[in-house]
């Protein structure tokens, strides 16, 4: 593709670029890069293109000048379900089937690289159809990125008719509500299943319990990779694999797919599509041939069966392992920590509430608890037991952020708008490179980055960075 900049201007400025988003553009796509180059330079304050280039190249940029160029670099096109292969096969040959199993009634799934939401809302649809009882349902929906503009229309839920090609009629008329300047608005009842989260793969600490990236059952990562460094993708793939629990699923684009890659993975082919599984300690099972389901009008029939109730008394023999017995002999916080990051949820809480009995003036036990009950979909439990964190320790940092999460995935925008400008007021008395508290590694300076960010990228008016 021919270039305006030069080759050597070029080559600095697409390695500058990796290590600062871990956007990749080999020499093929340099045209793609002037062109990202020169739409960012009016934002920056520069006249054309090679000014804005050459002036990114002088100086570190800030954490606003790095989401302006990401902004502008990323690709942020999508559509309703999109790559409906891999969608149908997430649908009747894992989902279904773990609906059939008598598997306690709990789905995690992360859409990593959401950009403007679409497919996290797809993600969300697929299961109010799947499900009959959805309300009996523990289901967690998260979904992030590093474009605080994506994530505002994200969050938004509001569409023009581009994201709906190639899809059938009742989506909108179902799931949507067409608002007076054309544009489609998602239900209240759909966006609610969805949570909305700032995430860099590049910068920050993931699966981590403090950012609800653990214990996951589907990782949605499509057209994303692609666009990395190879060591960079193999950083992320070998995060992902972490995040997942045994026998979890990862779902990439078919572009994307590769045995390298994803080497800790077993690759395994469901109706025509390439997924990869996470198959340490997991056994494969036979997977079910179903009728197609994602789109038909038809309701849809119950496809559970009653699940058998785990056990969650602390003393309770979970595994067998020789580590896991020794795990069992630590601190009952600990033991919580462990069993949530494993996503055996009814375990963790019940060795938080022995945490809590035996010192209830600690508020990280309080705090702990809180995340276990947001996983359990007990929101006002969680903000409870956040408050009894502030009380007992008011500059708890990581307790404001995670009440500032939970207002903000029910909506309450200026409530959480309130806890994330306390972050950002708690977090000038810590120095920028100095781990916080409860935060699994997470500097002081990187909070900052990630409030900002999150401030940013609340639905407007509200929004007011501090």
């Amino acid at each position: 593709m021919q270039t305006t900049l030069a080759h050597s201007l070029l080559a600095r400025l697409s390695e500058f670029v990796a290590t600062q988003t871990g956007l990749y553009f080999s020499p093929e796509r340099w045209g793609d890069l002037e062109r990202g180059i020169a739409a960012a330079a009016p934002d920056f304050d520069f006249p054309d293109m090679e000014s804005c280039a050459r002036g990114l190249l002088s100086a570190p940029l800030t954490r606003r000048m790095n989401e302006i160029l990401a902004s502008h670099l990323s690709i942020g096109e999508t559509y309703f379900f999109r790559e409906k292969q891999s969608l149908e096969a997430l649908a009747e040959q894992i989902i279904v089937p773990l609906l059939q199993s008598g598997h306690e009634r709990r789905l995690r799934i992360w859409s990593a690289g959401c950009s403007t939401g679409e497919e996290a809302y797809t993600l969300a649809i697929m299961l109010d159809r799947l499900i009959p009882d959805l309300k009996a349902w523990n289901i967690t929906i998260l979904a992030t990125d590093f474009n605080p503009k994506c994530l505002r229309k994200a969050i938004q839920g509001v569409y023009g008719e581009w994201s709906f090609r190639d899809v059938p009629v009742w989506l909108q008329e179902r799931y949507f509500n067409k608002r007076s300047d054309g544009r489609f608005e998602i239900h209240p009842r759909i966006r609610k299943m969805v949570t909305f989260s700032y995430l860099n793969f590049v910068d920050d600490v993931y699966p981590s319990l403090s950012n609800n990236t653990c214990a996951m059952d589907v990782i949605l990562c499509r057209n994303v990779l692609m666009y990395f460094t190879e060591a960079r993708a193999k950083q992320v793939a070998g995060n992902f694999y972490r995040a997942l629990i045994d026998g979890g699923w990862l779902i990439v684009s078919p572009v994307e797919a590769s045995n390298a890659l994803f080497s800790s993975f077993t690759p395994t082919e469901l109706s025509g599509a390439v997924l990869y599984r996470k198959m340490a300690g997991a056994g494969s099972q036979p997977l079910a041939s179903m009728r197609p389901l994602l789109f038909e009008e038809t309701e849809v029939a119950p496809l559970y069966v009653e699940p058998t109730k785990p056990a969650i008394a602390p003393d309770a023999s979970v595994e067998t392992s020789p580590t896991l017995r020794a795990e069992e002999r630590c601190a009952p916080s600990m033991m919580a920590r462990i069993c949530a990051d494993q996503g055996r949820l009814g375990e963790a809480q019940a060795w938080c509430e022995e945490a809590i009995a035996v010192d209830k003036l600690n508020p990280a036990h309080h705090y702990l608890m809180s995340t276990i009950l947001q996983e359990l979909r007990l929101h006002d439990s969680a903000i409870q037991s956040l408050v009894r964190a502030l009380y007992l320790e008011p500059d708890f940092v990581l307790a404001h952020f995670a009440l500032g999460n939970l207002h903000q995935s029910q909506g309450s925008y200026r409530q959480a708008q309130r806890c994330f400008e306390n972050v950002l007021r708690l977090l000038h008395k810590h120095p920028p490179d100095g781990a916080l508290p409860e935060a699994d590694g997470l500097t002081a300076g990187r909070l900052v980055e990630i409030v900002s960010s999150l401030l940013s990228s609340l639905p407007l008016p509200l929004a007011v960075n501090a």
